[in-house]
């Protein structure tokens, strides 16, 4: 067994943490029970108290403080695609090989956009409380107040072709529908894929859904301007960070209903400002930030990250190795 010990805060799986022990000593604490993360000095001190070499995280964060104070810190992973979570200079610096676990939960994300956009076109939340609610007195008042449409013939627009875009890409395309993209950053060349222009999706689409990372050149993307171009009769889904939309905008437009209604699972704040105006509107259906939220995803970040550990351990590039510089330089 290799002396290396890994303190792993992030939600893993028992059969991959056992992978693990069969190599490395393991000390698992996943915040997700704990209820507790680390600040930069006491994440120092809970790694060498154990001597850790191998630190995971998905939701704490490690920064150059705490690389200074564990000189014997050599592989940092995080259980997300997202490496802000990582000084990675520092970690370069010091010599401390990261990796990550891209598409980790486009699945789970994809599959989620899809419950979101039925949703929408159903009137299920809606539905639902109309019955729950005692609403339904009239055995035919909801075939009226309540008909929606299909989705197999409608235009999906998806802003963002990585990995949880593409799937959600399939998923539309095998339900029938017309599938317009835009990725200024991919072009992935899927045959059933029309990339379009920004505006010219947003003028086409009867769903637009945005899977886009927080970037200096995505911040306030879908602003007042780009807004108007949708259909009155379009709806708009969005697993990406609040900051892509500008959110009065969004507002504005449910409220006077010059957009059909909107699906949101990410929010400038979580939980929810009671203040959001989106809370008083009846054309949106919102989530707490569960797009991921799957006990797949936990699975496959935790093959990912032991496959990834071990390859590390036996003298092995990791696939995912976010800074190949740290690498290269302890080779």
């Amino acid at each position: 067994m290799s002396t290396d010990h890994a303190l792993i805060l992030a939600p893993f799986s028992d059969s991959q943490l056992a992978r693990l022990r069969q190599e490395i000593h393991v000390a698992h604490e996943s915040w997700m029970k704990t209820r507790k993360l680390y600040d930069p000095d006491e994440l120092a001190q809970r790694l060498l108290k154990d001597g850790s070499s191998i630190l995971v995280i998905e939701s704490d964060f490690a920064f150059e403080e705490t690389f200074a104070q564990v000189p014997g810190l050599k592989f940092v992973g995080i259980c997300r695609a997202a490496t802000n979570h990582v000084d990675l200079e520092a970690a370069s610096e010091k010599g401390i090989v990261v990796v990550n676990t891209p598409g980790r939960n486009a699945r789970a994300v994809a599959e989620h956009t899809l419950g979101l956009m039925l949703a929408l076109a159903r009137k299920i939340p809606q539905s639902h409380n109309y019955v729950k609610e005692g609403s339904w007195q009239d055995p035919t008042e909801p075939y009226t107040t309540l008909r929606g449409i299909e989705l197999q013939g409608r235009a999906v627009g998806v802003i963002g072709l990585g990995a949880i875009g593409l799937m959600v890409a399939e998923i539309c395309h095998a339900l029938g529908m017309e599938v317009l993209g835009y990725d200024p950053y991919a072009d992935p060349n899927v045959s059933y894929i029309k990339q379009v222009e920004l505006d010219e999706l947003l003028k086409q689409a009867d769903f637009i859904d945005v899977h886009v990372p927080l970037t200096p050149q995505t911040l306030g993307t879908l602003n007042a301007e780009r807004l108007a171009l949708v259909k009155p009769t379009a709806y708009v889904i969005s697993a990406s960070d609040a900051a892509v939309f500008e959110g009065k905008a969004l507002a504005d437009a449910l409220i006077e209903k010059r957009i059909a209604g909107a699906a949101l699972d990410v929010f400038e704040s979580h939980p929810v400002s009671p203040q959001n105006p989106l809370l008083a509107l009846d054309n949106v259906v919102l989530t707490p930030h569960i797009g991921g939220a799957t006990e797949e995803t936990v699975e496959r970040h935790s093959r990912m990250m032991t496959d990834d550990i071990l390859r590390f351990v036996n003298g092995q590039s990791p696939l995912n190795l976010v800074n190949p510089d740290a690498w290269q330089n302890r080779t």
